[in-house]
């Protein structure tokens, strides 16, 4: 499976607890992250992650670059809601093309930790996702 993982700045320290929590998972996927999230995740858990620049300089339209390839099966993006981010319009345009793709999306900790344990434990998403390409 290949997964992306982001996370804003106030939510950097909770994606690399998930990461620790979870590393046995994910380290049977391919991963990839936006550049600090993956070297924070990386220092901490020695996972071998893909990592983009950061998000405000790219790294968000990078990942949405694989997304609209159809190369990556699960976002974890650990938003910060209460906190303005200069690059907003970038979130979106990935938020966005989650939806146009039918890719799963968690936006935070509880949704990561369904959406993570239930695509490992049963693929019969892949099935599902290939009936909504229209």
């Amino acid at each position: 499976m290949n997964i992306a993982l982001i996370a804003h700045d106030k939510k950097k320290d909770q994606i690399v607890k998930f990461a620790v929590k979870h590393q046995e998972s994910l380290k049977k996927s391919n991963l990839f992250s936006t550049g600090t999230t993956g070297k924070r995740i990386q220092d901490v858990t020695g996972l071998e992650i893909h990592r983009f620049k950061s998000g405000p300089i790219g790294g968000d339209q990078q990942i949405g670059a694989k997304i609209a390839k159809d190369e990556l099966d699960l976002i974890i993006f650990l938003r910060d809601p209460l906190t303005s981010q200069p690059h907003e319009p970038d979130v979106q345009a990935l938020l966005r093309l989650c939806d146009v793709h039918h890719i799963p999306l968690a936006t935070n900790i509880v949704s990561a930790e369904i959406l993570l344990e239930g695509m490992l434990s049963d693929d019969s998403w892949r099935q599902l996702k290939g009936n909504y390409n229209y």
